[in-house]
Protein backbone atom coordinates (compact mmCIF):
# COMPACT_ATOMS: atom_id res chain seq x y z
CA UNK A 1 0.00 0.00 0.00
CA UNK A 2 0.98 3.52 -0.19
CA UNK A 3 1.48 5.95 2.52
CA UNK A 4 2.12 9.67 2.90
CA UNK A 5 3.35 11.11 5.92
CA UNK A 6 3.07 14.95 7.00
CA UNK A 7 5.55 16.14 10.05
CA UNK A 8 6.49 19.31 10.74
CA UNK A 9 9.61 19.25 13.57
CA UNK A 10 12.64 17.25 14.67
CA UNK A 11 10.45 15.00 17.03
CA UNK A 12 8.07 14.07 14.38
CA UNK A 13 10.70 13.07 12.02
CA UNK A 14 12.16 10.53 14.57
CA UNK A 15 8.61 8.97 15.41
CA UNK A 16 7.31 9.03 11.53
CA UNK A 17 10.79 7.23 10.51
CA UNK A 18 9.96 4.56 13.61
CA UNK A 19 6.76 4.21 12.20
CA UNK A 20 7.82 3.63 9.00
CA UNK A 21 10.14 0.50 9.85
CA UNK A 22 7.06 -1.25 11.58
CA UNK A 23 4.89 -0.55 8.65
CA UNK A 24 7.29 -2.23 6.42
CA UNK A 25 6.94 -5.44 8.82
CA UNK A 26 3.68 -5.17 8.68
CA UNK A 27 2.96 -4.99 5.23
CA UNK A 28 5.75 -5.80 2.66
CA UNK A 29 4.49 -3.94 -0.24
CA UNK A 30 4.66 -0.59 1.80
CA UNK A 31 5.91 2.29 -0.18
CA UNK A 32 6.23 6.03 1.48
CA UNK A 33 6.16 9.64 0.01
CA UNK A 34 6.47 12.68 2.64
CA UNK A 35 7.05 16.01 4.16
CA UNK A 36 9.71 15.07 6.48
CA UNK A 37 13.47 15.05 7.56
CA UNK A 38 16.73 12.83 7.45
CA UNK A 39 15.75 10.15 9.15
CA UNK A 40 12.34 9.27 7.72
CA UNK A 41 14.63 9.71 4.37
CA UNK A 42 16.81 7.09 5.36
CA UNK A 43 14.08 4.12 5.70
CA UNK A 44 13.65 4.95 2.29
CA UNK A 45 10.98 6.59 -0.24
CA UNK A 46 10.33 9.80 -1.57
CA UNK A 47 11.02 12.95 0.20
CA UNK A 48 8.68 15.93 -1.17
CA UNK A 49 9.81 18.82 1.34
CA UNK A 50 12.12 18.80 4.65
CA UNK A 51 10.47 19.65 7.63
CA UNK A 52 12.93 22.53 8.27
CA UNK A 53 11.02 24.68 5.90
CA UNK A 54 7.60 23.87 7.63
CA UNK A 55 9.15 24.67 11.44
CA UNK A 56 7.88 28.16 12.03
CA UNK A 57 7.52 28.86 15.47
CA UNK A 58 5.48 32.30 17.37
CA UNK A 59 3.13 34.83 15.99
CA UNK A 60 5.85 36.47 13.86
CA UNK A 61 7.81 34.44 12.37
CA UNK A 62 4.57 32.55 10.76
CA UNK A 63 3.33 35.97 9.81
CA UNK A 64 6.44 36.96 8.43
CA UNK A 65 7.03 33.59 6.40
CA UNK A 66 3.01 33.04 5.20
CA UNK A 67 3.65 32.86 1.72
CA UNK A 68 6.02 29.52 2.15
CA UNK A 69 3.25 27.70 4.61
CA UNK A 70 0.89 28.70 1.61
CA UNK A 71 3.22 27.71 -1.12
CA UNK A 72 4.30 24.44 0.87
CA UNK A 73 0.36 23.67 1.59
CA UNK A 74 -0.54 24.07 -2.19
CA UNK A 75 2.28 21.92 -3.29
CA UNK A 76 1.00 19.37 -0.12
CA UNK A 77 -2.44 18.70 -1.81
CA UNK A 78 -1.23 18.71 -5.09
CA UNK A 79 0.99 16.12 -4.28
CA UNK A 80 -1.27 14.04 -2.64
CA UNK A 81 -3.95 13.87 -4.82
CA UNK A 82 -1.64 13.36 -7.83
CA UNK A 83 -0.14 10.27 -6.28
CA UNK A 84 -3.45 9.16 -4.60
CA UNK A 85 -1.73 7.31 -1.41
CA UNK A 86 -4.08 4.65 0.25
CA UNK A 87 -3.80 6.97 3.66
CA UNK A 88 -2.34 10.22 4.39
CA UNK A 89 -0.93 9.97 8.12
CA UNK A 90 -0.36 13.47 9.87
CA UNK A 91 1.89 13.85 12.90
CA UNK A 92 1.69 16.53 15.31
CA UNK A 93 2.40 19.71 13.93
CA UNK A 94 -1.31 20.55 13.78
CA UNK A 95 -1.32 23.85 12.22
CA UNK A 96 -0.32 22.80 8.76
CA UNK A 97 -1.53 18.57 8.99
CA UNK A 98 -5.59 19.91 9.62
CA UNK A 99 -5.21 22.14 6.63
CA UNK A 100 -4.27 19.50 4.77
CA UNK A 101 -6.91 17.12 6.28
CA UNK A 102 -9.41 19.07 5.99
CA UNK A 103 -9.07 19.53 2.43
CA UNK A 104 -9.12 16.02 1.63
CA UNK A 105 -12.05 15.43 3.71
CA UNK A 106 -14.19 17.97 1.54
CA UNK A 107 -12.58 15.97 -1.74
CA UNK A 108 -13.20 12.73 -0.23
CA UNK A 109 -17.49 13.47 0.26
CA UNK A 110 -17.70 15.41 -3.02
CA UNK A 111 -19.96 13.69 -5.93
CA UNK A 112 -18.24 12.13 -8.53
CA UNK A 113 -20.49 14.55 -10.79
CA UNK A 114 -19.72 18.01 -8.69
CA UNK A 115 -15.44 17.01 -8.77
CA UNK A 116 -15.56 16.07 -12.74
CA UNK A 117 -17.91 19.94 -13.67
CA UNK A 118 -15.16 21.43 -11.84
CA UNK A 119 -12.01 19.54 -13.19
CA UNK A 120 -10.76 18.43 -9.60
CA UNK A 121 -9.27 15.53 -9.07
CA UNK A 122 -11.12 13.08 -6.18
CA UNK A 123 -9.57 11.35 -3.12
CA UNK A 124 -11.10 7.92 -1.50
CA UNK A 125 -8.03 7.17 0.89
CA UNK A 126 -7.85 7.11 4.61
CA UNK A 127 -6.70 9.90 6.92
CA UNK A 128 -4.98 8.77 9.98
CA UNK A 129 -3.14 10.82 13.18
CA UNK A 130 -0.47 9.86 14.71
CA UNK A 131 0.55 11.65 17.95
CA UNK A 132 -2.25 13.90 18.52
CA UNK A 133 -1.92 17.63 18.42
CA UNK A 134 -2.27 18.86 22.09
CA UNK A 135 -5.59 20.16 21.86
CA UNK A 136 -6.22 19.77 25.03
CA UNK A 137 -3.94 22.27 26.31
CA UNK A 138 -5.43 24.32 23.99
CA UNK A 139 -7.65 25.17 21.07
CA UNK A 140 -9.83 22.08 21.85
CA UNK A 141 -12.07 23.76 19.45
CA UNK A 142 -10.20 21.49 16.99
CA UNK A 143 -11.70 18.69 18.37
CA UNK A 144 -14.57 19.28 15.94
CA UNK A 145 -12.69 19.29 12.42
CA UNK A 146 -10.60 16.06 14.30
CA UNK A 147 -13.87 14.04 14.62
CA UNK A 148 -15.00 15.55 11.14
CA UNK A 149 -11.49 14.90 9.14
CA UNK A 150 -9.50 12.10 10.57
CA UNK A 151 -10.82 8.19 10.99
CA UNK A 152 -8.55 7.02 13.05
CA UNK A 153 -6.36 8.94 16.01
CA UNK A 154 -3.48 6.93 17.20
CA UNK A 155 -2.75 8.50 20.70
CA UNK A 156 1.24 8.04 22.60
CA UNK A 157 0.00 9.80 25.52
CA UNK A 158 -1.97 7.60 28.06
CA UNK A 159 -4.15 10.27 29.91
CA UNK A 160 -5.36 11.52 26.01
CA UNK A 161 -7.54 8.46 25.84
CA UNK A 162 -9.88 10.27 28.63
CA UNK A 163 -9.79 13.33 27.05
CA UNK A 164 -10.89 12.25 23.47
CA UNK A 165 -13.72 9.11 24.31
CA UNK A 166 -15.28 10.18 27.47
CA UNK A 167 -15.14 13.98 27.55
CA UNK A 168 -15.58 13.90 22.95
CA UNK A 169 -17.25 10.46 22.62
CA UNK A 170 -14.49 9.69 19.92
CA UNK A 171 -12.72 6.69 20.15
CA UNK A 172 -8.84 6.64 19.91
CA UNK A 173 -6.10 4.69 20.15
CA UNK A 174 -3.62 4.36 22.74
CA UNK A 175 -0.65 2.59 21.54
CA UNK A 176 2.01 2.99 23.75
CA UNK A 177 4.82 5.86 24.35
CA UNK A 178 7.29 5.85 21.73
CA UNK A 179 10.27 7.82 24.01
CA UNK A 180 9.90 5.59 26.86
CA UNK A 181 10.33 2.56 24.08
CA UNK A 182 13.28 4.60 22.49
CA UNK A 183 14.90 5.72 25.74
CA UNK A 184 14.83 1.56 26.80
CA UNK A 185 16.31 0.66 24.02
CA UNK A 186 19.04 3.31 24.14
CA UNK A 187 19.78 2.25 27.79
CA UNK A 188 20.04 -1.87 26.67
CA UNK A 189 22.78 -1.04 24.41
CA UNK A 190 24.56 1.92 25.48
CA UNK A 191 27.72 0.93 27.36
CA UNK A 192 29.85 3.82 27.44
CA UNK A 193 31.57 5.34 31.00
CA UNK A 194 31.30 8.56 32.34
CA UNK A 195 35.19 8.58 31.51
CA UNK A 196 34.90 7.46 28.05
CA UNK A 197 32.17 9.87 27.41
CA UNK A 198 33.83 12.88 28.91
CA UNK A 199 37.29 12.04 27.52
CA UNK A 200 35.64 11.66 23.61
CA UNK A 201 34.14 15.17 24.26
CA UNK A 202 36.86 17.38 25.79
CA UNK A 203 35.19 17.16 29.23
CA UNK A 204 36.17 18.05 32.58
CA UNK A 205 35.84 15.24 35.37
CA UNK A 206 33.27 17.02 37.37
CA UNK A 207 29.47 15.65 37.42
CA UNK A 208 27.33 16.73 34.77
CA UNK A 209 24.57 19.43 34.96
CA UNK A 210 22.53 19.34 31.27
CA UNK A 211 21.00 21.99 29.70
CA UNK A 212 18.48 21.41 27.35
CA UNK A 213 17.16 24.32 26.07
CA UNK A 214 14.50 23.19 23.28
CA UNK A 215 15.21 22.43 19.34
CA UNK A 216 13.60 25.90 18.30
CA UNK A 217 15.30 29.40 17.69
CA UNK A 218 12.64 30.94 20.09
CA UNK A 219 13.16 28.69 22.43
CA UNK A 220 17.05 28.45 23.05
CA UNK A 221 16.98 32.86 22.94
CA UNK A 222 14.35 32.63 25.92
CA UNK A 223 15.61 30.34 27.43
CA UNK A 224 19.06 29.59 27.71
CA UNK A 225 20.79 32.92 28.85
CA UNK A 226 18.72 32.42 32.51
CA UNK A 227 19.57 28.79 32.32
CA UNK A 228 23.22 29.64 32.20
CA UNK A 229 23.16 32.32 34.62
CA UNK A 230 21.22 29.83 37.18
CA UNK A 231 23.45 26.77 36.30
CA UNK A 232 26.52 28.40 36.47
CA UNK A 233 26.41 29.39 40.14
CA UNK A 234 27.16 25.40 40.86
CA UNK A 235 31.02 25.42 40.76
CA UNK A 236 31.22 21.75 41.33
CA UNK A 237 29.65 21.09 38.02
CA UNK A 238 30.20 21.58 34.24
CA UNK A 239 27.83 22.48 32.52
CA UNK A 240 27.08 20.82 29.27
CA UNK A 241 24.96 21.60 26.74
CA UNK A 242 22.67 19.28 24.55
CA UNK A 243 22.82 21.13 20.74
CA UNK A 244 19.10 20.24 18.55
CA UNK A 245 19.41 18.80 15.31
CA UNK A 246 18.24 21.40 13.24
CA UNK A 247 20.66 24.05 15.38
CA UNK A 248 23.80 25.42 13.76
CA UNK A 249 26.67 25.57 16.20
CA UNK A 250 26.76 29.60 15.08
CA UNK A 251 23.12 29.96 16.93
CA UNK A 252 24.68 28.85 20.00
CA UNK A 253 28.15 30.98 19.87
CA UNK A 254 26.55 34.01 21.54
CA UNK A 255 24.94 32.48 24.22
CA UNK A 256 27.74 30.20 25.50
CA UNK A 257 31.22 32.21 24.52
CA UNK A 258 32.86 33.43 27.51
CA UNK A 259 30.69 30.44 29.82
CA UNK A 260 32.23 27.52 31.11
CA UNK A 261 28.77 25.84 28.94
CA UNK A 262 30.40 23.24 26.62
CA UNK A 263 27.96 22.54 23.94
CA UNK A 264 27.69 18.68 22.86
CA UNK A 265 25.68 17.61 19.63
CA UNK A 266 23.58 14.90 18.85
CA UNK A 267 24.05 13.15 21.90
CA UNK A 268 21.29 14.37 23.98
CA UNK A 269 20.78 10.50 25.15
CA UNK A 270 24.33 10.34 26.13
CA UNK A 271 24.43 13.17 28.16
CA UNK A 272 21.30 12.38 30.16
CA UNK A 273 22.96 9.09 30.95
CA UNK A 274 26.06 10.51 32.78
CA UNK A 275 24.22 13.91 34.02
CA UNK A 276 23.87 14.42 37.86
CA UNK A 277 20.91 16.99 37.55
CA UNK A 278 18.94 19.01 34.17
CA UNK A 279 17.45 22.11 33.71
CA UNK A 280 14.90 21.40 30.39
CA UNK A 281 12.71 23.53 28.13
CA UNK A 282 9.24 22.22 28.44
CA UNK A 283 8.65 19.63 25.62
CA UNK A 284 9.36 15.87 25.15
CA UNK A 285 12.74 16.24 26.44
CA UNK A 286 11.40 16.77 29.76
CA UNK A 287 9.59 12.76 29.57
CA UNK A 288 13.04 11.76 27.98
CA UNK A 289 14.71 13.09 31.17
CA UNK A 290 12.83 11.56 33.85
CA UNK A 291 12.94 8.37 31.38
CA UNK A 292 17.06 8.25 32.74
CA UNK A 293 16.26 9.36 36.19
CA UNK A 294 17.69 12.59 36.27
CA UNK A 295 16.51 15.07 38.73
CA UNK A 296 15.32 18.07 36.54
CA UNK A 297 13.72 21.42 37.05
CA UNK A 298 11.68 22.75 33.86
CA UNK A 299 12.04 26.24 32.46
CA UNK A 300 9.79 28.14 30.17
CA UNK A 301 10.02 31.54 30.11
CA UNK A 302 7.33 33.86 27.95
CA UNK A 303 7.07 37.69 26.82
CA UNK A 304 4.34 39.27 28.97
CA UNK A 305 5.04 37.17 31.67
CA UNK A 306 2.31 38.40 33.96
CA UNK A 307 -0.44 38.20 30.85
CA UNK A 308 0.90 34.81 29.86
CA UNK A 309 0.25 33.82 33.27
CA UNK A 310 -3.11 34.49 33.54
CA UNK A 311 -3.91 33.07 29.97
CA UNK A 312 -2.44 29.52 31.81
CA UNK A 313 -4.94 29.95 34.74
CA UNK A 314 -7.46 30.70 32.69
CA UNK A 315 -6.93 30.04 29.13
CA UNK A 316 -5.10 27.06 29.13
CA UNK A 317 -7.23 23.79 29.88
CA UNK A 318 -4.13 21.96 31.81
CA UNK A 319 -2.71 22.39 35.16
CA UNK A 320 0.62 21.46 33.83
CA UNK A 321 2.90 21.89 31.15
CA UNK A 322 5.45 19.24 31.75
CA UNK A 323 4.79 15.85 30.26
CA UNK A 324 6.21 14.61 33.44
CA UNK A 325 3.51 16.04 35.65
CA UNK A 326 0.76 15.60 33.25
CA UNK A 327 0.95 11.98 32.98
CA UNK A 328 1.29 11.83 36.78
CA UNK A 329 -1.56 14.24 36.95
CA UNK A 330 0.39 15.78 39.82
CA UNK A 331 3.55 17.87 40.19
CA UNK A 332 6.40 15.52 40.00
CA UNK A 333 8.86 17.93 38.79
CA UNK A 334 8.98 22.04 39.07
CA UNK A 335 7.72 23.97 36.30
CA UNK A 336 9.39 27.62 36.26
CA UNK A 337 6.95 28.93 34.10
CA UNK A 338 6.84 33.00 32.83
CA UNK A 339 6.56 34.68 35.83
CA UNK A 340 8.18 32.23 38.02
CA UNK A 341 11.31 32.17 35.57
CA UNK A 342 13.97 33.91 37.38
CA UNK A 343 17.48 33.22 37.97
CA UNK A 344 17.24 33.19 41.49
CA UNK A 345 14.16 30.37 41.53
CA UNK A 346 16.03 28.07 38.89
CA UNK A 347 19.41 27.99 40.94
CA UNK A 348 17.24 27.04 44.35
CA UNK A 349 15.24 24.40 42.56
CA UNK A 350 18.64 23.27 41.34
CA UNK A 351 20.09 22.99 44.70
CA UNK A 352 16.99 21.09 46.08
CA UNK A 353 17.66 18.10 43.40
CA UNK A 354 21.05 17.72 43.64
CA UNK A 355 22.56 14.80 45.29
CA UNK A 356 22.58 14.87 49.32
CA UNK A 357 18.81 16.81 48.85
CA UNK A 358 15.71 15.27 50.11
CA UNK A 359 13.63 16.63 47.15
CA UNK A 360 16.03 14.17 44.85
CA UNK A 361 14.56 10.63 46.17
CA UNK A 362 11.03 12.49 46.09
CA UNK A 363 11.18 13.55 42.72
CA UNK A 364 13.32 9.71 41.57
CA UNK A 365 9.91 8.36 43.26
CA UNK A 366 7.40 10.34 40.86
CA UNK A 367 9.47 9.15 38.23
CA UNK A 368 9.00 5.50 38.86
CA UNK A 369 4.94 5.80 38.78
CA UNK A 370 5.37 7.90 35.54
CA UNK A 371 7.08 5.01 34.27
CA UNK A 372 4.53 2.50 34.88
CA UNK A 373 1.40 4.32 33.68
CA UNK A 374 3.39 4.75 30.38
CA UNK A 375 3.75 0.66 30.10
CA UNK A 376 5.68 -1.16 28.07
CA UNK A 377 4.03 -0.60 24.53
CA UNK A 378 5.71 -0.64 21.27
CA UNK A 379 3.85 2.23 20.11
CA UNK A 380 5.03 2.37 16.15
CA UNK A 381 4.43 -1.47 16.17
CA UNK A 382 1.26 -1.30 17.50
CA UNK A 383 0.22 1.64 15.39
CA UNK A 384 1.45 -0.23 12.60
CA UNK A 385 -0.22 -3.47 13.20
CA UNK A 386 -3.94 -1.28 13.66
CA UNK A 387 -3.03 0.36 10.70
CA UNK A 388 -2.59 -2.28 8.13
CA UNK A 389 -5.25 -4.20 9.80
CA UNK A 390 -7.77 -1.28 9.54
CA UNK A 391 -6.40 -0.35 5.70
CA UNK A 392 -6.77 -3.87 4.57
CA UNK A 393 -10.31 -4.10 5.70
CA UNK A 394 -11.43 -0.98 4.18
CA UNK A 395 -9.88 -1.75 0.78
CA UNK A 396 -11.87 -5.17 0.84
CA UNK A 397 -15.40 -3.33 2.28
CA UNK A 398 -18.12 -3.90 -0.47
CA UNK A 399 -20.16 -0.84 -1.22
CA UNK A 400 -23.91 -1.46 -1.01
CA UNK A 401 -25.27 -0.98 -4.18
CA UNK A 402 -28.51 0.70 -4.91
CA UNK A 403 -29.95 2.29 -8.11
CA UNK A 404 -27.68 4.85 -8.54
CA UNK A 405 -24.74 3.18 -8.61
CA UNK A 406 -25.51 -0.01 -10.13
CA UNK A 407 -23.02 -1.19 -13.14
CA UNK A 408 -20.55 1.16 -11.85
CA UNK A 409 -16.69 0.82 -10.74
CA UNK A 410 -16.40 0.11 -7.13
CA UNK A 411 -14.26 3.66 -7.16
CA UNK A 412 -17.22 4.86 -9.09
CA UNK A 413 -19.83 3.43 -6.59
CA UNK A 414 -18.02 4.56 -3.61
CA UNK A 415 -17.95 8.20 -4.47
CA UNK A 416 -21.80 8.41 -5.53
CA UNK A 417 -24.45 10.30 -3.34
CA UNK A 418 -25.86 7.90 -1.05
CA UNK A 419 -30.26 8.13 -0.63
Amino acid sequence: MKYYLIVGEASGDLHASRLMQSLRRYDGDAYFRFFGGDKMSAVGGARVRHYKELAYMGFIPVLMHLPTIFRNMKVCKEDILKWQPDVVIFVDYPGFNLNIAKFLHKRRNTSMAKLEAKHLTPWKGAAYYYISPKIWAWKEWRIRSIKRDIDEMFSILPFEKDFYEKKHRYPIHYVGNPTAEEVAQFQATYHGSFTSFTTAHQLSTKPIIALLAGSRRQEIKDNLPGMIEAARRFEDYQLVLAGAPSIDDDYYAPFIQDTPVRLVRNKTYEILSHATAALVTSGTATLETALFNVPQVVCYETPLPKLYRFGFNHVIKVKYISLVNLVADREVVPELLADRFTVYNIANELHRILPGQPARETMLQGYAQVKCILGTDIAPDNAARIMVEKLRTRSVEPVAESPETAGLSLFEASAAPQP
